[in-house]
């Protein structure tokens, strides 16, 4: 069975999933794969309810694998993905708070994340604030990451 690891951006969803098993399934990778595009390109193109039902589709498919998979920050954005999660026993939450996710996201130069910097700080808080009771009601464990370190995290996830 799948272990799910969910939270928002910049929680340490793939840093976390990558140090546990090296052969982790990144969901956003699966779905690139499978719409032939950036995520970003086929939310312009095709709109948020088409991405959402690819999502949810991937999803019920990952959740029947015995990977651990690392699963994007909106994933519990859906009615249908958060039916999926909360049904599933596995289900992970990497939950940090606001000003960590934020700084841990400003100081990332790797990663270029849309909803953030198309977003002012005030209107990405509520973006977070809007998904935290989501993450927490279809989680199975809750761990709080914001002062620990990777192997920490991964002790309690163990």
């Amino acid at each position: 069975m799948a272990k799910l690891l969910i939270g928002f951006m910049g929680s340490g969803k793939s840093t976390i999933a990558r140090l546990l098993d090296p052969d982790f399934i990144d969901m956003d990778a699966v779905i690139v794969e499978r719409i032939g595009m950036p995520i970003a390109d086929f939310f312009a193109k095709e709109g948020e309810p088409a991405f959402r039902q690819i999502e949810s589709e991937v999803l019920a498919e990952l959740t029947k694998s015995d990977h651990l998979v690392s699963t994007g920050g909106g994933v519990v954005v859906s009615e249908a993905n958060r039916h999926i999660l909360a049904e599933h026993p596995e289900t992970i939450y990497l939950k940090a708070d606001f000003e960590t996710l934020y700084n841990r996201i400003t100081n990332d130069s790797e990663n270029i994340r849309p909803l953030f910097v198309n977003n002012s700080k005030e209107d990405f808080k509520a973006i977070f604030d809007g998904r935290q009771d989501w993450y927490e009601t279809v989680a199975s464990q809750i761990i709080d990451v914001s002062n620990k370190t990777p192997q920490e995290i991964i002790e309690e996830i163990k």
